[in-house]
């Protein structure tokens, strides 16, 4: 009997033991990131009959267990995942929004600043001062355009080398997981048989993969966790781990992309969109949506100006009487293949800007089918086939011709950037002054023995007056006879066009006479007028070349006029109002990022509080616990003291 008791007091000591140190170990890591408590778990030792009774044998310690919940754990990986996610977002894209917020600095005052510039020139335009300060503000216009686009580049490679540190984060993450899942598959044994303190440390490291990239977790064999990324694609499968890779990209060397290596070190370039959450997915969001929008925004202003501006600028004539050249250099659409093309292949493809007001902020793929070759516009997916293929003419796609020849493989694939590079490389082509086009190359004259009151516009040219043969080298005299109410005297080569309403008529070469109505605009060879007022019989209006336009501003006034031209957007949007969308854009998104982070921040807060309530360490809860397994330890003691008194006097009585 005393045996018996000593046994029992034993085992209550010992699991009072095991309690005292899992209390003290729960108190010594209750500061420990991903630590969960710990509790002994007791059971009833096996009972022994004796005369039809069983008599209890005292108590085991069935096992410690870890109090986990791996719903919370799992929702608490998932807002870690969108917080960091978001942070990531939020940190690059208040970049943009702190550049262009500032409504003193930036694009927005260079550009009111340039065409106040051109309308100073419409005022005086002989003056030399007036001219040099219109360049002088042309090229600031280019500077901050060329600033702007400076700073979105390098915030670009600030995010090629957060994504290259990212990757390298992640594939550690992946090895240290994939060791600690071998070293407790090696020291689990049965269901009970659990390493605690591995299993704390091995879901630490989930939550810490999660803050890089959204990780999911899901059981393997002998207690080992398997984890995959992306669409799906293993990062770890029980003690072996897979490796990201950050790449130049296929198309564009200076962007980084993310790929998955698997047998032979091939790396398969992952989908941008695939990779959500955690820092790696917020990086990867930020860049496509935001900056690469916002770059091909910029762009498409700064070519929406120095097109129209050239356009209408070549249609001038400078202080010496030349033609207008050029104002801005124009910059070049960016055409990239991709590295994987077939090497047998000859294709070559080209874009040129044809019509800025058509432009968008979309990049496009240009792929070969075996067949045709479509055209994708990136930002919705939208296919245009290059039809006829092999082409005849450029094909014209949302503004931007497509020359496509040489001879195609199965799987050519081009990136055209219509917009990209226009802001970086937007600049000032003329330095000399009296080369500013500020005069129209044509004027008119009402001859003072002109019976009738009618009076010709001074005129005005167009892009067909560039057209070879077009341009007049000598005055031109129409003769306006009352009996037939027409005009004579037009080029006998050039159709004339008339407009009334907005409804067109052409007459072709060689028409004899055009009916005369006042108002109509009058269109040969590029050349426009108008009438108003009656004429007289025989009447003559001469239109010529201008010979002496120091002093002429009618080509100034049309540049000026362009500043409020709804030029961009299909004609809907002035180039104001086209930066004014962008930064609106930016400010918008900064907002709902900002908004969506500081939920995201609540949110993660309050699991990991609810997380914490089930698996985190109460001191006040442990403290009563010490003083629990303190008692128990004492009272076995206790136990075990008595049944030595008890074993001491059966051995008396035995010897007496």
């Amino acid at each position: 009997m005393g045996t018996d008791l000593l046994n029992i007091g034993k085992s209550g000591l010992l699991a009072a033991q095991v309690g005292m140190a899992t209390t003290g170990h729960n108190i010594s890591n209750s500061n420990v990131d991903g630590y969960n408590r710990q509790v002994v778990v007791q059971g009833a030792g096996p009972a022994q009959g004796s005369g039809g009774s069983f008599i209890g044998s005292g108590t085991q310690v069935v096992e410690v267990k870890r109090f986990y919940d791996n719903f919370l754990a799992s929702q608490v990986r998932a807002a870690q995942s969108s917080n960091s996610s978001l942070d990531a977002y939020n940190t690059q894209i208040s970049q943009i929004d702190n550049m262009m917020a500032d409504p003193g600095t930036g694009v927005s005052p260079a550009m009111q600043n340039f065409f106040n510039g051109v309308q100073a020139i419409n005022a005086n335009p002989g003056s030399t001062p007036a001219r040099q300060a219109m360049l002088s503000s042309a090229n600031s216009l280019a500077s901050s355009f060329q600033a702007m686009a400076q700073r979105l580049n390098d915030i670009g490679q600030g995010v090629n080398e957060e994504i290259t540190s990212n990757v390298s984060a992640i594939n550690s993450y992946g090895q240290q997981l994939a060791q600690i899942n071998d070293a407790i598959a090696k020291v689990t044994g049965g269901p009970s048989d659990q390493p605690n303190d591995l299993l704390d440390q091995r879901d630490q490291l989930v939550n810490e993969l999660n803050k890089y990239v959204k990780a999911t977790a899901t059981p393997g064999d002998n207690n080992t966790i398997n984890i995959s990324i992306g669409s799906g694609q293993p990062l770890v499968v029980g003690n072996k781990s897979f490796q990201l890779a950050a790449t130049p990209s296929l198309t564009d060397p200076a962007r980084v992309e993310v790929g998955y290596v698997s047998g032979n070190n091939h790396v398969t370039i992952l989908p941008e969109k695939s990779l959500d959450g955690g820092s790696l997915g917020g990086l990867m969001s930020f860049r496509s949506e935001t900056l690469d929008q916002v770059q091909n925004s910029l762009g498409r202003v700064a070519i929406g100006i120095t097109s129209s501006f050239n356009a209408q600028h070549v249609l001038g004539q400078d202080q010496g009487g030349a033609p207008g050249s050029n104002f801005f250099t124009t910059p070049p659409v960016t055409v990239s293949a991709d590295a994987r093309n077939n090497p047998t292949s000859t294709t070559t493809v080209t874009a040129t800007i044809s019509d800025p007001s058509k432009l968008t902020t979309s990049d496009y793929d240009v792929k070969y089918d075996g067949t045709n070759f479509v055209v994708a516009r990136q930002s919705d997916g939208q296919t245009t086939v290059i039809n006829p293929y092999p082409q005849t003419v450029p094909q014209t796609i949302d503004g931007v011709d497509y020359s496509i020849s040489g001879a195609a493989a199965q799987g050519d694939d081009f990136v055209v950037q219509p917009t990209k590079s226009g802001a970086y490389a937007m600049g000032v082509a003329l330095s000399d002054p009296t080369k500013i086009a500020v005069a129209a190359p044509i004027t008119t004259n009402n001859p003072g023995t002109n019976t009738g009151g009618a009076k010709i516009s001074p005129g005005s040219v167009d892009k067909n007056y560039l057209t070879p043969g077009n341009a007049l080298t000598a005055p031109l005299t129409l003769t306006y006879t009352k009996g037939s109410n027409s005009l004579a005297g037009f080029p006998p080569a050039q159709a004339v066009t008339v407009t009334n309403a907005g409804v067109a008529t052409v007459y072709p070469a060689g028409t004899a006479s055009i009916p005369f109505h006042a108002g109509d605009n009058i269109n040969f060879g590029g050349v426009n007028v108008s009438f108003t007022g009656t004429p007289g019989d025989q009447d003559k209006f001469t239109v010529g070349p201008n010979s002496s336009g120091v002093g002429d501003n009618r080509n100034a006034a049309l540049l000026g006029a362009l500043q409020t031209s709804n030029v961009l957007d299909g004609g809907k949007t002035t180039f104001q109002g086209a930066y004014a969308q962008t930064v609106s854009f930016v400010g918008n998104k900064t907002r709902e990022v900002q908004a969506n982070n500081a939920a995201s921040s609540t949110l993660l807060t309050q699991i990991t509080a609810q997380q914490q309530s089930v698996s985190g360490v109460n001191l006040d809860e442990e403290a009563a616990n010490l003083l629990k397994y303190q008692q128990a330890y004492q009272a076995a003691g206790k136990v075990m003291q008595i049944a030595s008194q008890l074993f001491s006097v059966l051995l008396s009585l035995g010897g007496g």
